[in-house]
């Protein structure tokens, strides 16, 4: 930091010593000014003398005053001014008091608004010139009460475009930094929605996977003694289960990671046409699913793709937890105009106590999967034993939603 900048950093931490350098600066102009005589045979000239005690006493009152236009400064606008009439009143030859006025003034119209600056300005103008030219030693139009007059307009409109300034750089500061916790808060909200929709696929996986292993292997151990070959082949459905679980995790997991880690998962999101997969592995879990299709052969986005399969998939394996072992579920997928209506039905005998009316975390990711999509869910037993998933997905979706990798909306 060179030496200017350490004055200007000392300035700027102590308002006070600069407005008492500005005050000495100002004593100096209008002393050095009272030497000037415009009015010589020869036009202006330089006279060396001293100036008259009681002018030397108003310039050095005027100067002083300037030490507190910051707390004070319309007082001070009202002293210096009080004092520069004084001056053109009595001094002749007149002395240069009125700069601490204009000085006044200036801070003034930098600290006010518009209308009283224009208020205040027009008021100083008036008294400072109207004292010079009417009661003054000097002609009305001489220069002197000219340069008052222009010197006072000057100031005024100084400090106004000043203080104009100033508003406009705070202003855009202000929407600068307002900007910036925008983009803050909306960074915090998209990683609470990623969080949100990354926490709901591991739900999604998990419980569907779980469900299967859980029920193979039950499978595998009542028939390991009388039936090894039916205990082998529900083994290896728990492998083949297991498998599908690790990889689903390690594809949802790999979103987590940074730009630059090797071998992000690059498969597409399942979706309906995966439908068959998915139920396969309920049927090999001992699961009687019947599907029933009719959206002749529709294409949809990716997230509204993901979003059906997810609602089968949730659906399907609360049946198979909740239903019982000798429950039927039916899938149909159905393209009605705009939409197309994804429905899961069991008849099985539902646990009272199991949390499928809406509390559980399974149901609640379904809705909120279907409501970022301005879908509608509607779950419910059915009338005479069983349950009820019925989902609305708008074809064409418009609204962004995030997704997994490779949805496009």
């Amino acid at each position: 930091m060179n030496t200017l900048d350490r004055a200007r950093a000392h300035f700027k931490a102590h308002p006070l010593a600069l407005d008492a350098a500005l005050a000495a600066g100002v004593l100096i102009c209008m002393v050095a000014g009272s030497f000037v005589d415009p009015h010589g045979q020869d036009g202006v000239t330089w006279r060396l003398h001293t100036p008259d005690l009681p002018s030397l006493t108003l310039m050095t009152l005027g100067a002083a005053t300037l030490v507190f236009r910051r707390r004070a400064p319309r007082t001070v606008l009202a002293v210096t001014g009080t004092l520069s009439v004084l001056e053109s009143v009595t001094g002749d030859p007149r002395a240069p008091v009125a700069m601490s006025a204009v000085i006044a003034l200036y801070t003034v119209a930098a600290t006010t608004d518009r209308h009283t600056t224009w208020r205040i300005g027009l008021l100083t103008m008036t008294v400072l010139t109207g004292a010079a030219m009417l009661a003054g030693p000097l002609p009305w139009y001489s220069q002197e009460n000219l340069a008052t007059f222009a010197w006072t307009g000057m100031a005024a409109t100084a400090g106004d475009a000043i203080r104009s300034r100033r508003a406009f750089v705070d202003a855009i500061q202000e929407r600068a930094e307002r900007a910036e916790r925008t983009r803050e808060e909306e960074a915090r909200r998209r990683v609470a929605e990623e969080r949100l929709r990354i926490a709901r696929d591991l739900h999604d996986v998990v419980a569907h996977h779980i469900a299967l292993v859980n029920v193979q292997a039950g499978v595998a151990a009542h028939v390991m003694d009388k039936r090894p070959d039916q205990a082998k082949e529900a083994l290896a459905h728990v492998r083949e289960a297991s498998r599908s679980a690790l990889n689903e995790l390690r594809a949802t997991v790999g979103l987590l990671r940074q730009s630059g880690d090797p071998e992000a998962p690059t498969e597409p999101a399942p979706g309906l046409d995966r439908l068959d997969e998915l139920v396969g592995t309920f049927r090999s879990a001992g699961l009687h699913v019947e599907v029933a299709r009719a959206d002749q052969g529709t294409t949809l986005p990716a997230a509204v793709d993901l979003a059906a399969y997810r609602v089968i998939q949730e659906a399907l394996t609360n049946v198979q937890k909740h239903a019982g072992g000798e429950a039927k579920a039916e899938v149909s997928v159905v393209r009605v105009g705009p939409h197309v209506e994804i429905t899961v039905l069991d008849d099985g005998a539902h646990d009272p106590e199991a949390p499928i009316s809406g509390g559980g975390h399974g149901l609640l990711g379904m809705r909120e999967r279907v409501t970022a999509l301005r879908g509608t869910l509607t779950t419910g037993p059915r009338y005479g034993g069983g349950f009820r998933v019925h989902a609305i997905l708008p074809v064409k979706t418009r609204t962004a939603v995030t997704g997994e990798p490779g949805e496009t909306v």
